[in-house]
């Protein structure tokens, strides 16, 4: 069942990809101060949103988790921390790749939207850790789903305290009044957000039919090694 609809999905994927990087390098201009270094912008603030956005939907699968008692809900919550922790790592090293070329240094510690996204990712970090040392699989399930709610939480509460802060040193995308991205910039950004997006559910699905096939043969094992009865229809992915 998870694996319905992926084959368009990734076709859709794989097409906004082609259409997003041809906008990078054929359409966006150079940027006059960084140079081409700058393009990096479209392959790392889209990651960093991306995977910030991962957080907070995994939060809404553990609301929905505990509301329903469903264990389908759980595992939705599990991948698309897994995911979005994945592209925080990417965003993290493409942020540190583009720091080094524009400031002379990797990471610079008084910028509170590089720090506040560590933080973010840090704290990500240590879901699996704590999901795993709890044994009973439906106490893990629950304290998982309290977890990925409170940390789901924070990352828009944290973003507003950046946002709200006095000394900004990273770049912002949206025109304001003193000014942002021209429109050629601004709508390759847009491209590759979408593209980003769609990557992102696309690996979601796929990690989701992945577990549950894997989930439907174990029970398929142990049907044939002790047959006590047919099959639950009820399927959810294994996440352990």
């Amino acid at each position: 069942m998870y694996g319905k609809g992926l084959r368009p999905l990734s076709i859709a994927t794989v097409v906004s990809f082609a259409i997003s990087l041809s906008l990078v390098f054929f359409y966006a201009p150079i940027e006059a101060d960084q140079g081409f270094l700058q393009k990096i912008f479209y392959l790392h603030v889209p990651l960093a949103i991306v995977s910030l956005c991962g957080f907070v939907v995994a939060g809404i699968f553990a609301v929905l988790h505990l509301r329903r008692d469903d264990p389908r809900w759980d595992a939705y919550s599990y991948v698309a921390i897994h995911i979005s922790v994945i592209f925080a790592v990417g965003g993290l090293i493409t942020g540190s790749i583009w720091a080094k070329g524009s400031w002379g240094h990797w990471w610079v510690w008084n910028e509170p939207t590089l720090v506040s996204f560590l933080i973010v990712f840090l704290l990500y970090a240590t879901y699996y850790p704590f999901r795993y040392a709890i044994e009973d699989r439906q106490r893990q399930a629950r304290y998982a789903s309290v977890f990925a709610i409170t940390a789901g939480a924070f990352v828009p509460l944290n973003f507003l305290a950046v946002r709200m802060s006095a000394s900004l040193v990273h770049p912002r995308v949206f025109a304001t009044a003193e000014g942002g991205l021209p429109g050629s910039m601004k709508l390759t950004f847009l491209a590759s957000i979408i593209s980003m997006a769609l990557l992102w559910t696309t690996l979601v699905k796929f990690e989701l039919s992945a577990k549950s096939a894997q989930g439907q043969l174990k029970r398929l094992r142990r049907a044939l090694d002790a047959p006590s009865g047919p099959p639950s229809s009820r399927i959810a992915p294994e996440v352990h």
